[in-house]
């Protein structure tokens, strides 16, 4: 998938008040963090418990808590109670899109450094 630019700014972008822009970047904010970035990877498939979480990002329960707090202040996971246990998922599945999106945009981009390493190396 190709990132194509716009060539005209976004008017969305342009329309929102310092307030909003300050909520978008504190949201961008919540994703600036790898556990976290794991956390919402492991929520892809289905919904789980802290314990679940923290196995597979090989975290603290405790800092698996703390990260689910920060994603669930910014809408991006939910949390649903049941017995004993609370589990976990994704609030807003969009949020893959963004993802997906900048996660091929650095793919693409080491791809091209290991090109030129692998060019130089062979010089």
């Amino acid at each position: 998938m190709l990132l194509f630019l716009p060539e005209e700014p976004c008017p969305i972008m342009e329309g929102l008040s310092d307030q909003a822009l300050v909520q978008v970047a504190q949201y961008f904010s919540a994703l600036a963090e790898p556990t976290r970035l794991r956390i919402l990877n492991s929520l892809r498939s289905h919904e789980q418990n802290v314990g679940e979480l923290a196995e597979q990002c090989g975290c603290s329960q405790a800092n698996v808590s703390r990260h689910l707090s920060t994603l669930a202040k910014h809408g991006l996971v939910a949390r649903e109670a049941r017995g004993t246990s609370v589990y976990y998922r994704i609030a807003d599945p969009s949020i893959y899109a963004l993802c997906d999106l900048v996660c091929g945009n650095v793919a693409r981009q080491l791809d091209a450094q290991a090109a030129v390493l692998g060019k130089r190396s062979t010089s």
